[in-house]
């Protein structure tokens, strides 16, 4: 109590304060710029101390309809007026119209509602080991995933179980069995991988955290094919590239992929809410009966009337489309800076990673004091992704202090 007494008498108002608080309070599993935010609107964030600066991160894709969308906000009030939360003990009247919604904008037959992107992940998982049992006949205790060097899926100890980034596992083991991790990108190795007891393979259609890493052109189609013939589940984690951000509506998109089973979440909910969701067909989601599977929160009713008024958003403002040309001629503006440190610059619709020799941190700390926010993702690539929401005139001053930055250095 007396430290509680403590602070409340010395309340934090610049952002060395903030800053200072947090370190002697939160626990330190993050490094993040030192900027501290305390409002935002569109694709501005404006910190405690009165700077504004261009979100060219967009909370890694939660943010593709803006911040604070007045539509989404005005949903969320409304309905946390009404009623917030029900469990899944009972009915309420926002689940079937989000589950209608966003499996027809997938083009498929149910919806599994989460919360958290990892949780949808986890999900994603027991549905296709019970799919692998139930369906395909694997013996009990034998199904396999396929997953990928370089991936990213969530933060459980059976995701980072799978993964290939020594600072996710270390500490945190035994780990899960059952994955079998190959390369990304070489369709002969996953060829290789697949075997009878293989329920699913599990792919990011952009690695996103490994550095906006880009699959070869015709990987996806060819990598669907395969499971389609082999009786393999194809499952897109497309919980960061999905919903608009690559200029479609998923990634597989481009590529003409539908996968077996789609993972969603971040701008599901537009950045107001944790939403995520699995969503396959009936084979799939069938296996899932009442006491194997479920979530207090998952399919309240605020998460899904919020998820509703985002989907509609992206569709009404015509995100997807208006992306798919923005970040064509951004894209190519960012590759046409050249610099000694940039080796190069990837990505599709606005999402880019900016490839260098050296460190990332520190140029991404040069932008930010420039007003330009953005994050470093395994150490040298710098990550751009703002809100599907800006506009030209908000990028090309974004442009302007990247070449700002690097004319400096």
């Amino acid at each position: 109590m007396t430290a509680i007494a403590n602070s409340t008498e010395s309340a934090p108002t610049t952002s060395a304060d903030y800053i200072a608080l947090e370190d002697e309070w939160g626990a330190h599993n993050y490094h993040p710029l030192d900027i501290v935010i305390e409002r935002a609107e569109g694709s501005w964030v404006y910190d405690v101390d009165g700077k504004r600066y261009l979100d060219c991160l967009s909370a890694y894709s939660a943010l593709n309809q803006g911040h604070c969308h007045p539509r989404i906000l005005a949903t969320m009030m409304q309905q946390a007026q009404r009623v917030t939360l029900t469990s899944r003990a009972f009915r309420n009247d926002q689940l079937p119209l989000f589950c209608e919604e966003l499996a027809q904008m997938c083009g498929m037959e149910a919806v599994l509602p989460m919360n958290t992107g990892a949780e949808a992940v986890e999900t994603a998982i027991k549905a296709a080991r019970r799919w692998g049992y139930e369906k395909k006949g694997i013996p009990d205790g034998q199904a396999e995933i396929v997953v990928f060097e370089g991936n990213f899926h969530g933060r459980t100890t059976t995701i980072v179980g799978f993964s290939s980034e020594p600072s996710y596992r270390a500490g945190f083991g035994p780990f899960t069995p059952g994955f079998r991790l190959i390369p990304f990108g070489d369709i002969e190795a996953l060829r290789a991988a697949i075997t009878p007891n293989t329920c699913a393979v599990l792919m990011e259609p952009i690695q996103c955290e490994a550095g906006i890493l880009m699959p070869p052109d015709g990987y996806l189609r060819a990598a669907s094919d395969l499971c389609q013939s082999e009786n393999v589940l194809f499952m897109a984690d497309e919980i960061q590239t999905g919903l608009g951000r690559t200029g479609r509506m998923f990634a597989c998109d481009h590529e003409d992929v539908k996968p077996d089973v789609y993972i969603l979440g971040k701008a599901l909910a537009g950045g107001f809410y944790p939403v995520s969701a699995v969503v396959s067909s009936r084979e799939v989601l069938g296996v899932f009966r009442p006491g194997t599977h479920g979530s207090t929160f998952g399919g309240n009713p605020l998460g899904c009337a919020v998820a509703r008024t985002a989907m509609a958003v992206l569709q009404d403002e015509h995100l997807v489309e208006r992306t798919a040309e923005l970040g064509a001629w951004f894209i190519g503006e960012v590759a046409s800076i050249k610099h000694r440190d940039i080796k190069t610059v990837r990505g599709r619709g606005l999402m880019v990673g900016i490839e260098l020799h050296v460190p990332a941190r520190e140029y991404c700390e040069a932008l930010g004091a420039r007003g330009m926010l953005c994050k470093e993702t395994h150490d040298r690539v710098i990550r751009l992704a703002p809100p599907l929401v800006t506009s030209r005139e908000d990028l090309e001053w974004a442009l302007a202090q990247l070449r700002a930055v690097f004319a400096q250095s």
